[in-house]
């Protein structure tokens, strides 16, 4: 599974729109839009996607299957 199918699947098992994700995320509803067709998002922003939905950055990324968020 892609970045793009992990956000999808993490947003709808909070039960939100992408307006509503974009919005607590804290960037556009288009932004938004676009990383669930496919575009990469920068860091900060996956700093943020990571943080909201309580994931690792690695995870997202495909470079581990341990979705745990190592917060400190």
């Amino acid at each position: 599974m892609g970045f793009s199918e992990k956000i999808r699947k993490l947003r709808r098992g909070k039960k939100l729109t992408q307006v509503q994700a974009a919005q607590e995320i804290g960037i556009s509803m288009r932004g938004y839009q676009d990383m669930e067709l496919g575009t990469l998002p920068r860091y900060e922003r996956l700093l943020r996607i990571a943080d909201y939905y309580d994931v690792s950055v690695d995870w997202l990324m495909g470079r581990t299957e341990n979705r745990e968020s190592h917060k400190i």
